[in-house]
Parts: structure tokens; C-alpha cells; sequence
């Protein structure tokens, strides 16, 4: 007998227990999600760090953000638990992973300081890429570490900058140790012998152009006062005709370059 000739209340009766087998097994589905979310063997417990971080190890991270992690391996927000790593000192970039039942996979990208940034007291610094971040100054030897500054939103072209002038200065005795962007656009440079550069504004191939023409007749400059470079604590490149020096112990200057006399 077919299922179309089976009569009305057979039919009606395999209809009422498909439903409620089928009832009976959304709510043993619900109670397992209930009982997985509420189980605390799958609450976070562990934070596994990879990625060679050298500021950053498990045992930190553990103190630190396990407290601020809300629900476990199954309703954990990874978004915002990833926001949460990445605003700890050093931490750059995080990238997170679920590993059953309880454990927190995180590969991190720290940031690598390549320059200070700000003033003495300040705690921020440059990584790579020109980004400023915050951490403390004391874990890094941050004393060989350029000093940079310029107004807020600048710090990529600070950088760029800074490494365009250390390229041009590889041979000299004198290497760049700090440069400032002021909020008027122009370039102060510090030497090594602490000397002090004025660069005027400009992007790199015409400040370049300028230092250029500096150092090529600073030479023909000081020889006649029988002193070396070394002297120099201050020199003015923003002049157009030529450039202001002053040299310890000596009388401040100016000096029209022989490129710019052919003017």
C-alpha cells in the first residue's frame, strides 16, 4: 500500500512523529550548544605565542589579557580579542587561532624600533615602517637610536627623510643623529659632534641638492682657518646665495658656494 492510500489518521500520526522526533532533536542540538558554551573545559586557559616576539612571551600575555577575554573557545569575539592584544606594548600585529578545547593560538608581529620619537620624557618611538608606537624606551638600546620629531601625522616622512640624509652622509665623519620636521615645513639636521643643521623645507632631492653643495665646499671653506669639520657647530643652508656657518672658536661667516657664485 502506497503512502497516498495509507488512510488520514495513519498518515496524520507519521506526520505528528516526524515532527516531534525532529523537535526532540533541535532541542538535544540545543542542549549540547548549551552545555559546550556553559562547559568550563572550554574556557581559555592557555595563550600560545608564536612569532619569535622578544618583548612579547605567553606568560605576559597570560597575565595581562586572559582577564579581559569574554567567553570561551566557541563564543570567544575574535575581533575584539584581537584589538585587545594589539593595544600591549610592542605588540604590532596579532593574529589569532582557536585550538580545541582551551587553548588561544596567537602569532604576533612586534614592532621594531628604528628611531625615537617625540621629546626626552616622551615613551613613543618609530618601528619599520614609520608607525609610531608607545612602549618603554628601557627594554631597547635606545641610545643608539635616532632621535626624530615633526607634528603628529609626519612621522613617515620623517623617516624617509632621516634615511635619504643618513645615505647621503654614509662617508662622512659627521653621521646624522637626530632631524626634526618644524610645523613650518623646514628641516633641522644634528650631527654626530653636535653640530646643527638648518635644511630649510623642501622633499629629499632638493634638500639633498642643498647638503650637497654644503659639504662639497665646506673643505675650501675651512681650510684657510686650518680647522676640520669636526669644528662645525652650526651651519644655514637656507640662505639662496650661499650658507651661514659658525665654527668653535671661530667667527660665524657667510659663505657664497662656487655653484651658486655661477648663478
Amino acid at each position: 500500500m502506497s503512502q497516498n492510500t495509507q488512510p488520514v489518521d495513519v498518515r496524520l500520526m507519521n506526520a505528528t512523529a516526524s515532527l516531534a522526533f525532529s523537535g526532540v532533536f533541535v532541542l538535544v542540538c540545543a542542549a549540547v550548544i548549551v552545555w559546550a558554551l556553559r562547559n568550563p573545559a572550554f574556557a581559555i586557559t592557555q595563550v600560545v605565542v608564536h612569532g619569535d616576539p622578544q618583548h612579547s612571551s605567553s606568560v605576559s600575555l597570560q597575565a595581562n589579557v586572559l582577564p579581559q577575554l569574554q567567553g570561551n573557545l566557541f563564543t570567544l569575539d575574535l575581533n575584539a580579542t584581537q584589538d585587545v592584544f594589539e593595544q600591549m606594548p610592542w605588540v604590532r600585529k596579532a593574529e589569532l587561532r582557536r585550538v580545541f578545547p582551551n587553548t588561544l593560538d596567537v602569532r604576533l608581529q612586534e614592532h621594531v624600533p628604528v628611531a625615537l620619537w617625540g621629546g626626552d620624557e616622551a615613551s613613543t618611538m618609530i618601528n619599520t615602517f614609520g608607525e609610531v608606537f608607545e612602549a618603554n624606551r628601557g627594554e631597547v638600546e635606545h641610545e643608539s637610536l635616532p632621535r626624530l620629531a615633526g607634528p603628529e601625522g609626519e612621522s613617515g616622512s620623517v623617516l624617509a627623510m632621516y634615511r635619504f640624509l643618513h645615505e647621503e652622509l654614509k662617508d662622512s665623519a659627521m653621521q646624522p643623529v637626530a632631524l626634526y620636521l618644524t610645523p613650518r615645513g623646514n628641516w633641522q639636521l644634528y650631527l654626530s659632534n653636535g653640530a646643527h643643521l638648518e635644511l630649510g623645507g623642501g622633499q629629499p632631492p632638493e634638500v639633498g641638492a642643498r647638503m650637497e653643495d654644503f659639504f662639497s665646499t665646506l673643505p675650501q671653506v675651512l681650510a684657510p682657518l686650518g680647522v676640520k669639520q669636526q669644528a662645525l657647530e652650526y651651519a644655514d643652508l637656507r640662505h639662496r646665495d650661499g650658507y651661514a656657518i659658525r665654527l668653535r672658536g671661530v667667527v660665524t661667516q657667510a659663505v657664497n658656494t662656487p655653484a651658486q657664485r655661477r648663478r
